[in-house]
């Protein structure tokens, strides 16, 4: 098979169409390819987005629900302290039968027990009374001239 004049030319002309399409339709290309890129990435961060939002919102019910339910366990707590000290003759009784429980769990682990007596909540430090007072030395005076 052997090429004519006119079809070296028509090959030429096909090669420079194809050359000049590819320098003109690559970039028209890439910026169309880009385009749909960033809309992918723009949509991705939408649906993320979406997400975290979805998340803290179920965060913030549960804590709702969680703090309701500490409500209502305070209720039931403070509902059973009146019901005990109401039957222990008052708020005094039943820290009286509070302390007595503290101890007998103290004990109950082995723990030992010091007594400290008190006057107003303070301990009384009476421990150096029967000993007799040291006298404190006196810083002996130079009358150096």
């Amino acid at each position: 098979m052997r090429l004519t004049a006119g079809g070296v030319l028509t090959l030429s002309f096909v090669v420079v169409a194809f050359i000049l399409g590819l320098m003109f339709g690559l970039p028209v290309y890439k910026v169309w390819q880009q385009g749909l890129t960033g809309k992918a990435e723009l949509a991705r961060a939408g649906q993320n987005r979406q997400i975290l939002i979805n998340e803290a919102q179920a965060k913030e019910e549960a804590a709702k629900y969680l703090a309701q339910a500490e409500v209502e366990r305070a209720k039931g707590v403070a509902a059973a302290n009146k019901i005990i000290a109401d039957g222990l003759g008052g708020p005094e009784g039943y820290l009286r039968y509070l302390y007595i429980q503290g101890l007998q769990e103290a004990e109950a682990k082995g723990a030992q027990v010091i007594y400290v007596p008190t006057e107003a909540g303070l301990p009384i430090l009476e421990a150096g009374r029967l000993t007799a007072p040291h006298p404190m030395p006196t810083p002996k005076k130079s009358y150096a001239h």
